[in-house]
């Protein structure tokens, strides 16, 4: 039984999944981990990647199951287990198609982002130089997200087309993995503008440790990265905040290359923190894997924040929103019908 009082949950991974990754997600009593099975695949690749989790479910069904609900995190809490609920950083796993929105969330699918850096068929990325917003398709798409409950994720869009979510989305957008670019100038990190966006509208923004994101790199201390959080929470409030650490763990430094450059080029995509053939950076000393997560937690008491303000970070503001957002919206028969 999980005795701590509040959830741990992480908003992002993209580890070399295996027993071992797996068992240090309970040492480190990570109740939740959303995490990503899908970059440039197709739809049927994509599926391939869910058969590969069902096998691991079947496998490890001591450590893992899907989850589908915030029901599933006090699931996971009260038998000792990590729920693992499903994302895609791109759009490619819907391919031109509208209807395999509600078929991937029937799979399992709860975030998807409408842009891995470049211009999708949705919205534009952080990495084009112009910045279109959001496409008629982009529209659509948002729209269907919102009615089966599946999550807009703007991690690695533009600014117009992450505004535009925000504002055509009838539900919280969430950005799962960034950080501020006041602190930071990183592509990916975020204005001031789009985080008071993101709060006002209930949406919610995961704090990410991959070092490309961190000021002083790999050298950042958590010292830095919790006062980092700490002023943010004075700038936008609580609740909309939470940690998505973008852990990489135990991939090969060729991932990298499969991440940024997938199939729309030839030439090596080097990417934000490179010059040169890309690969993965190392770790902060403080955050190597998933039973690290108490460094974090110590450090934003060390800042000054209040138990119940790093409860909220460490995991309450996700069971919140994954409350108010894996559910679908009842269709007007349903509603008729009740």
């Amino acid at each position: 039984m999980n005795l701590r009082p509040a959830p741990r949950i992480d908003g992002l991974q993209y580890a070399n999944w295996s027993e071992k990754i797996f068992r240090q997600l309970r040492s480190g009593g990570v109740d939740a981990v959303h995490v990503t099975i899908t970059y440039h695949e197709t739809f049927r690749e994509t599926v391939l990647n869910i058969e590969t989790w069902n096998r691991w479910f079947e496998r490890f069904p001591d450590l893992i199951f899907q989850g589908r609900t915030a029901a599933d995190v006090q699931l996971a809490r009260a038998t000792g287990r990590t729920a693992i609920f499903f994302g895609s950083q791109n759009p490619s796993c819907i391919e031109d198609d509208i209807g395999l929105v509600e078929v991937l969330h029937t799979l399992g699918l709860r975030f998807m982002q409408l842009t891995y850096n470049n211009q999708s068929l949705l919205a534009t990325g952080c990495y084009e130089a112009e910045d279109s917003g959001l496409t008629r398709m982009g529209r659509a798409v948002v729209a269907e997200m919102n009615r089966v409950g599946m999550v807009v994720d703007m991690s690695h869009s533009a600014v117009r087309s992450t505004l535009e979510a925000i504002a055509h989305s009838t539900r919280p957008i969430a950005i799962t993995h960034a950080n501020p670019a006041a602190w930071h100038p990183a592509l990916r990190n975020k204005s001031d503008k789009v985080l008071q966006a993101l709060a006002e509208s209930g949406g919610i923004f995961g704090f990410s440790l991959y070092p490309h994101h961190l000021k002083g790199g790999s050298a950042c201390s958590v010292q830095d990265f919790c006062q980092m959080i700490a002023r943010t929470a004075d700038k936008f409030g609580i609740r909309a905040l939470a940690i998505g650490s973008d852990l990489c763990q135990d991939q090969p430094d060729s991932v990298v290359e499969w991440m940024r450059s997938g199939r729309w080029t030839k030439a090596v995509d080097y990417g934000e923190g490179s010059a040169s053939a890309p690969g993965f950076p190392a770790m902060p000393v403080w955050f190597q894997d998933n039973r690290h997560f108490g460094a974090i937690e110590a450090g934003l008491l060390e800042v000054g924040m209040s138990q119940a303000e790093v409860a909220a970070i460490m995991g309450g503001n996700w069971l919140d929103f994954f409350a108010r957002s894996f559910s679908s919206v009842a269709t007007r028969q349903e509603r008729a019908a009740e």
